[in-house]
């Protein structure tokens, strides 16, 4: 028993408890996310998947990726949820403000997925490559940003803008009948 455990621990390395560790948090946080019944304990949740999400870059030596998923979801999109949740009225008095509905199909069909994603990973073939020397890639990602794709990235701006700008003439009580 002594020695079956000991090889087991031989098997695993460290960066496959990292692997899993962010892989899980990422998963944990998506539940939390989905089955909470209170929406700040679900943003919190997302707060955790995001983050797990960002860490699971980072270990794939993404840093670009990281470093945006942290800034634009996690520092952004995030913290506006929140402070649209903290500044709604009246969301103390909602019993359930993120009702869970037909909890019992959504366990079947997903535990009907999670068994298929097991069982591929399982009879695939794994090939195992040399690591790659890690490279930084957000000094290229910058300079390819304002250089040779800077006409996509200002019309992009200038669409995200006016997708805000719609938003808030949308939500204007005096323009609605």
């Amino acid at each position: 028993m002594g020695r079956s455990v000991i090889a087991i621990f031989e098997l695993i390395k460290l960066s496959d408890l990292l692997f899993f560790a962010f892989a899980g948090l990422a998963v944990v946080g998506a539940l939390g996310t989905a089955l909470s019944p209170n929406i700040v304990y679900a943003a919190f949740a997302l707060l955790a998947s995001l983050f797990g999400t960002a860490c699971l870059f980072a270990w794939l030596a993404a840093d670009y990726l990281a470093i945006t998923q942290l800034i634009v979801y996690v520092g952004g999109v995030l913290v506006l949820f929140l402070f649209a949740v903290m500044l709604t009225g009246k969301i103390k008095d909602v019993r359930h403000s993120n009702p869970t509905v037909n909890a019992r199909s959504a366990f079947v069909v997903g535990s009907a997925l999670a068994g298929l994603l097991i069982y591929v990973a399982v009879q695939t073939p794994w090939r195992t490559l040399p690591s790659p020397e890690f490279r930084e890639t957000t000094h290229v990602v910058g300079d390819l940003l304002l250089t040779q794709y800077l006409l996509p990235f200002e019309v992009l701006s200038l669409l995200i803008l006016a997708a805000l700008v719609g938003a808030v003439m949308m939500a204007r009580k005096d323009m609605k009948e």
